[in-house]
């Protein structure tokens, strides 16, 4: 713990928010490992690894750790310059959707700088996890498993800071002292070649299914689901190679055949309490929150998502910091009577519609706003059962679900071609309009297969509507090609964001991205 006191500059935090052991989770409830490293022997790397969870969600004490992964800090760097999302109700947030929807980006912002530390806070641990398992020479099958979590967790930082800012230092061994960690960036292929490796050990050595004790935790098709869409991203902004369509497709395929999942019924449930990781879910960060800690039962592991995207009004609709509104452009693209614009949006002045997930509510007609986000909106009961009836810290965050795997094969054949492919892409975009119809035939028309250019816009329009306001809107429009056209003010140089000040300032082998 003595290195975090050391580490004063703009990859790391304080030592107050790394909680290197801290992180308790829905799926094990256990008392934090207190050995030290020289006690460590087969299988005792679980409580880091465990820690690793904690440390992607917020619930650690402040500075929050998670935010900038699935918190407060991340939203706006990973959704706002979409063009489907942005912030309405909170007057404090005008700065924001100058700086991200309108393509203003601030090396000072603070949401960049905290995105950049808690990616690299992440990546410092499951580099000490994995420093441990290289020292101690650790080879049981626990060992393994928990080597495996640490390097699909490095992966998917990784993944994000380079979607998100090109080329990065790329630091794989533990930091001892503060010169270890200043080094130059390394090019995005080195990146991708690094990712490779890890998500190739991932799907390697982590377990196909975990028991139900362990719900939450990463299993095999976790890793191929983040490699099948890193193959996707990258090229951008070039059309992908037939190289990465292929290698993309084969490992959709891989999760298709291993027959463990399937598209959850009725769309809208997909985000109740209730369903979370249900047959669609690969992977979700894990929340839950309870009033009663009687017999000293630890239940709460919250986070930020849910609350700080709810609807931003008062009385019974003070449910959130109103944060993440679906704009007019995102409700325009779904075709008429797509059950999905129910799910996915609330109206002020307009019933919630209970037949789509609502709960028996009028929203009032509140003037910051008028679309929310219904995908985080939080049944008032268990908002009360939870003792957080102005939030919704219970929610999981969902990050990876089987409707993307399903249209990622459906996009890679479309563009490899041949018979077999156009009628596999056929039926695969089939599957998730036959979902989301739902049993209802008058609306969302069959798509029937008759040039590669029709189908590839009929399977981008599909990813637009079937995963609005999930932060994969702009990296789709980057990688297609489409975002200079289709997102007003985006120039070629705002693919990546400026590297924080900070960052700059405490490495001085780092330098600012080009056009900043």
């Amino acid at each position: 713990m003595q290195i975090f006191k050391k580490l004063n500059w703009g990859f790391f935090l304080a030592v107050s928010c790394v909680a290197l052991f801290s992180g308790c989770t829905k799926f094990l409830d256990r008392q934090p490992l207190s050995a030290t490293l020289s006690d460590l022997n087969q299988g005792g790397l679980e409580g880091q690894a465990i820690g690793l969870y904690g440390t992607i969600r917020n619930s650690q004490s402040a500075p929050y750790c998670g935010d900038g992964m699935v918190g407060i800090g991340y939203i706006p760097m990973q959704g706002f310059r979409s063009g489907d999302q942005t912030v309405n109700a909170d007057p404090g947030a005008a700065g924001y959707i100058t700086a991200y929807s309108d393509f203003q980006y601030s090396k000072d912002d603070w949401a960049n700088g905290v995105y950049w530390d808690r990616h690299y806070q992440m990546i410092l641990l499951t580099n000490i996890l994995l420093q441990t398992a290289d020292s101690l020479k650790l080879s049981d099958n626990a060992s393994l498993i928990n080597i495996a979590e640490a390097k699909w967790f490095r992966a998917y930082s990784y993944f994000d800071l380079i979607k998100n800012y090109g080329e990065v230092p790329l630091i794989t061994k533990r930091v001892y002292q503060v010169s270890d960690g200043q080094i130059p960036k390394s090019s995005v292929a080195d990146g991708y070649a690094l990712i490779d490796a890890d998500l190739a050990y991932a799907e390697t050595y982590l377990p196909s299914a975990q028991p139900s004790t362990s719900v939450g935790r990463l299993v095999q098709n976790a890793a191929r689901t983040l490699h099948a869409k890193t193959y996707l991203m990258r090229d951008a902004p070039l059309p992908t190679t037939q190289a990465n369509y292929q290698s993309c497709l084969d490992l959709c395929k891989q999760i298709i055949n291993s027959n463990q999942y399937a598209l959850f019924s009725p769309y809208w449930a997909i985000w109740k309490t209730q369903n979370e990781n249900c047959s669609e879910s690969i992977f979700e960060v894990q929340c839950q929150q309870n009033a009663n800690t009687a017999a000293g039962v630890n239940t709460t592991y919250w986070s930020w998502w849910g609350t700080e995207q709810g609807v931003r009004g008062s009385g019974d609709w003070n449910l959130g910091w109103g944060w993440n509104n679906p704009t007019q452009n995102l409700v325009n693209a779904y075709e008429s009577g797509d059950p999905r614009e129910a799910a996915t949006i609330l109206f002020s002045g307009q019933s919630d519609d209970p037949a789509n997930g609502g709960y028996g509510r009028t929203l009032p007609p509140l003037t910051n706003s008028l679309f929310w986000n219904k995908k985080t909106y939080a049944d008032p009961a268990e908002q009360a059962a939870a003792g957080d009836p102005t939030g919704a810290a219970f929610e999981n965050t969902r990050v990876l679900r089987y409707a993307d795997v399903i249209l990622m094969a459906a996009e890679c054949a479309n563009e490899i071609g041949g018979a077999e492919n156009d009628s596999a892409s056929e039926a695969w975009l089939e599957m998730i309009r036959a979902r989301a119809r739902n049993g209802n035939n008058s609306v969302l028309p069959y798509i029937q297969y008759q040039n590669q250019a029709q189908f590839r816009t009929a399977i981008q329009k599909e990813r637009r509507v079937e995963f609005g306001m999930e932060m994969e809107r702009f990296y789709d429009l980057v990688r297609w090609g489409q975002a200079q056209t289709a997102l007003a003010g985006y120039t070629p140089k705002n693919e990546y964001y400026p590297i924080p000040t900070a960052a700059l300032s405490g490495n001085p082998a780092l330098v600012q991205n080009p056009n900043y």
